[in-house]
């Protein structure tokens, strides 16, 4: 779990936030993996992940597992409290309205998302979820992350 690719000494000339974004969509790929919605997320801490979580809401037979849920839970645990100050989520699309509650209240300071999401996601619904101070990017590898979305989808139909 303790991946270091980037940080702040790097001097390669690499877009950390694309990087990040890869793991993430490695994430989504393994819930695409288990017939899950293919939703993919890391948690990164001075440059490095310290928490990984994709899509098990089949497999768990639970609503609330969402990629995101899943990764702060882990994040949580492994710093050893509930706030993710200094954290980075990046997330393959755009966090719900529960996801993005979850994230509000842990105090993140910044997401990171590829696709967005017109039908759930949290802007459209509660564009004021997120704490004051979160940071948001949203399109990172956005084709990417978009296509693996529409891929699943159109296997299931």
């Amino acid at each position: 779990m303790g991946i270091s690719y980037y940080s702040q000494d790097d001097s390669m000339d690499i877009n950390p936030d694309e990087y990040y974004m890869k793991q993430a969509l490695q994430e989504a790929r393994q819930a695409a993996n288990r017939d899950e919605v293919p939703i993919g997320a890391v948690v990164v801490c001075q440059g490095r992940i310290i928490a990984r979580g994709h899509n098990l809401t089949e497999t768990l037979n639970d609503v609330t597992a969402h990629a995101e849920m899943q990764a702060i839970t882990a994040a949580a645990g492994f710093l050893g409290g509930k706030y993710l100050t200094d954290c980075t989520l990046y997330v393959t699309v755009e966090p719900c309205v529960m996801c993005a509650g979850a994230l509000g209240w842990s105090q993140i300071s910044r997401i990171v998302y590829g696709a967005s999401d017109e039908k759930r996601g949290y802007y459209r619904f509660a564009p004021n979820a997120l704490h004051p101070k979160t940071e948001v990017v949203k399109g990172v590898l956005e084709e990417e992350c978009s296509k693996l979305m529409k891929e699943f989808f159109k296997s299931k139909r």
